[in-house]
């Protein structure tokens, strides 16, 4: 029995050994396989190929001083602008302007029904006349009396009451010649004309309308007068000052030129913590209200390490150019180029300044 239970012992003793000796073999056999007993980098480190100067046109690097700028956004808005109201509650007879119309100055646009206001006025000129009547009379009852005055005919009471008649009748006939005045400012109001030469942009009445006092009936705008508004952060907007030039662009035109600051809003958003300000300029063709624009504020100078850009080539997803390095020998090196600079590429790393660089005769730019 003990026999049988010491053999037993002893096979699991020798399947256990041949099992620990696979798992060796196979372990160092994967490291193996993954090279861990070699060398990963050679023992030596050798050099970039280079190859020696032929006839290329060697460039400097250099560095160039440029303005800086910071961008902020602004609208394209009139000048002068014009909302035309009524200032009489009628009726829209005729409308002579839809939008995108030009129109000149004192051009009339709208006619509102005027027959209750000519009645008005005729009604003033007939009461008018009534009392140029009566002035007249009183005028001449007064130099009558001052006569028989003269010859006791009549109290000087009389004399009193024929003044006071005369001067009450001159009063009525005074009030009555403004009331006229009022009829006929009253029935310009029926012929709304335009303030300005200009644009029309907005017409929000049609003939048979029924308008009321103060009710906007159409928007003008002078195109060849704009502005640009703008925010400005207000460390950058203290520095602005009225009658300053600054460049300004209209993206959708391609448009640039030099603007003028007109206006300084001296109250900043709450919310922004900016300033408004409105510049002017030259009015190309084709500018609207309400197109975008941006204005180009200038910061402190900023330098740049620049090189040609036909000193540069494409390799695959590469920025490669070639460095003349002592000796006329040529070394490849690879860059990171960022804006672009007057034919010119800024270098963001890979060169400094006073490096040379390569270019063949023919300025190719193609990968090689």
């Amino acid at each position: 029995m003990q026999t049988n239970v010491r053999s037993s012992r002893w096979r699991a003793i020798g399947r256990g050994l041949v099992v620990g000796a696979v798992t060796v073999g196979v372990g160092w056999l994967l490291l193996a396989l993954a090279g861990t007993f070699h060398h990963k980098t050679p023992a030596e480190v050798t050099e970039p190929p280079t190859r020696r100067l032929a006839g290329e046109e060697v460039i400097a690097v250099v560095s160039i001083r440029r303005p800086r700028f910071e961008t902020a956004i602004g609208s394209i808005q009139p000048v002068h602008e014009a909302a035309v109201a009524s200032k009489i509650l009628a009726r829209v007879v005729e409308v002579h302007v839809k939008a995108g119309q030009q129109v000149l100055r004192d051009e009339i646009l709208v006619r509102l029904d005027d027959a209750e206001l000519v009645a008005r006025q005729q009604q003033a000129l007939a009461a008018e006349r009534g009392a140029v009547a009566r002035n007249t009379q009183a005028a001449v009852d007064l130099a009558r009396f001052r006569e028989l005055r003269k010859q006791n005919v009549v109290t000087q009471a009389e004399l009193d009451q024929a003044e006071a008649t005369q001067q009450s009748a001159a009063a009525e006939l005074d009030r009555l010649r403004q009331t006229i005045r009022e009829a006929e400012v009253l029935l310009e109001y029926a012929t709304i004309r335009s303030p300005l030469t200009g644009t029309v942009i907005d017409k929000r009445i049609e003939p048979g309308d029924t308008v009321s006092p103060g009710q906007i009936l159409l928007t003008l705008y002078d195109p060849t007068h704009m502005q640009m508004v703008a925010s400005v952060r207000e460390s950058l907007a203290t520095r602005l000052k009225v009658g300053q030039e600054l460049p300004a662009r209209v993206d959708s035109l391609g448009y640039e030129c030099n603007a003028t600051v007109s206006e300084i809003v001296p109250e900043a958003q709450a919310a922004s913590r900016s300033f408004t300000v409105k510049v002017t300029g030259p009015c190309p063709p084709g500018v609207y209200s309400g197109m975008f624009g941006r204005l180009l504020l200038p910061l402190e100078d900023e330098d740049l390490t620049v090189i040609p850009a036909r000193a540069v080539r494409r390799v695959g997803q590469l920025t490669m150019v070639d460095v003349v390095l002592p000796g006329d020998r040529i070394e490849r090196r690879s860059i990171q180029i960022g804006r672009d600079v007057d034919g010119s590429n800024e270098v963001l790393s890979g060169l400094t300044v006073g490096e040379r660089v390569a270019v063949s005769a023919a300025g190719e730019s193609s990968s090689r």
